[in-house]
Formats: C-alpha cells, structure tokens, sequence
C-alpha cells in the first residue's frame, strides 16, 4: 500500500483515523510525537499548528507516498492557506473527519480542504468506520489484499 502522513490540527481525529485504518478499538490517545506505523505516520496537531515544528511535518512527508491533510467537519476555523498543497511533490488529499458528530460541517471543511489544494476529499467517521474503506481502496497497489477481499 501506499503510504499516508496524516497532518492536521489538534484534535481533528488523526489518530483515532489511524486506529480506524489499522482495524483498532478507537481509543483517545493523545499523540505527543510522530508514530510511524507500517503505511500511516500519524503526526501531533501540534506540529501543523507551530511554523517551527511544521518544519518536521515536511521532513516526515518525504516518507510517505501520500500527504493526506484533515480537517474536522466541527473545526471553527482552518490552519490551510489556499494552494498549499503545492508545496508538495506528492499526491495530497483532503479528510473531512468527524462527519457524525452533533453540529458537523462537512461541507465548510471540504471547501477549506479544496481552497487549500486538496482535489480529492474523503468524509470519513472513525467511530462508525463509515469513509475508513475509501481512504484503504485509494491506498491500495496492484497486488495489495484489503481485509473484504478474503
């Protein structure tokens, strides 16, 4: 599979996405430094929200294949300039997350998502896993088996 960093502000549900992709019990478990799992590096929010540790998030994305920037579907604001996605020499995607939550904006996070750059969006939920497997199919390489492919 490809592999997939995963940047966003604090909070905004990367770890608990990365729990989902991995096929875990979603936890909370606060990130405090970059965990580089097999295809996922999931990064503290910390590191976008901070010009002086970004500087690790860019380092960090040379190895992955796919820079995938989240957004909360209940953020009150956006840490993306517009075209930032550009960069980047990889593929970015957008991840509108927290799509079930009570007073979600799915809609507002995904036009933050493609002012920023972002040409492709996923809306996931890692709580219902609902979004998770789309994210996996877009990963996916010739030869790669998923878990619903067994």
């Amino acid at each position: 599979m490809k592999k997939i960093i995963l940047m966003g502000r604090s909070e905004c549900g990367k770890t608990s996405l990365t729990q989902a992709m991995r096929g875990e019990r979603i936890t909370y478990h606060k990130t405090q430094y970059i965990n580089n799992y097999d295809v996922i590096i999931d990064t503290p929010g910390e590191y976008a929200e901070n010009k002086i540790l970004g500087r690790a998030l860019a380092l960090y994305s040379y190895e992955a294949d796919v820079v995938g920037l989240l957004a909360s579907a209940i953020e009150p604001y956006t840490l993306y300039p517009p075209n930032i996605t550009c960069m980047v020499n990889r593929e970015v995607i957008g991840i509108v997350t927290q799509i079930d939550r009570p007073g979600a904006r799915a809609d507002l996070a995904s036009g933050w998502l493609r002012n920023a750059g972002c040409k492709d969006i996923f809306f996931v939920s890692s709580m219902t896993g609902e979004g998770v497997a789309e994210i996996l199919e877009h990963l996916r390489e010739p030869g790669d088996i998923l878990p619903w492919d067994e």
